[in-house]
């Protein structure tokens, strides 16, 4: 029996991805400086979240069907101050338009910080 596929998420401004539906794909700056796309899994998005983007009310996940992905993924190291051994799955190539099987809006709580999975980010 086959295994099914993960639904990862990428973190963006609406702007972006407002831009990606025109062109076509998702080519984030780290595309360019890194090499690849940071993804998460919904459990771990609120990491990144509170470390890029704390406060901020413009924010969108963009869920990810991996099966439509034409680059590789790696699950990789975070930054140091993730919990011991998490991985991430990076995206090494732009992000297609295609993959993206749902949109939905990511917003921070009160104080502005972003909940992890089991809490209700805007609400």
């Amino acid at each position: 029996m086959a295994q099914e596929q993960p639904v990862l998420v990428h973190l963006c401004p609406t702007d972006d991805w407002t831009a990606a539906t025109v062109s076509g794909e998702v080519r984030p700056e780290s595309l360019a400086s890194v090499g690849f796309v940071h993804l998460s899994t919904p459990e771990q998005v609120h990491l990144p979240a509170n470390r890029l983007f704390r406060g901020r009310e413009d924010l969108v996940l963009l869920h990810i069907d991996v099966s439509r992905l034409d680059s590789p993924i790696r699950w990789e190291l975070g930054v140091a101050t993730d919990p011991e051994s998490m991985l991430f799955p990076h995206l090494y190539g732009a992000l297609p338009v295609g993959a993206v099987i749902n949109v939905t809006s990511y917003r921070p709580s009160a104080d502005g910080s972003f909940p992890a999975a089991g809490g209700s980010p805007g609400e």
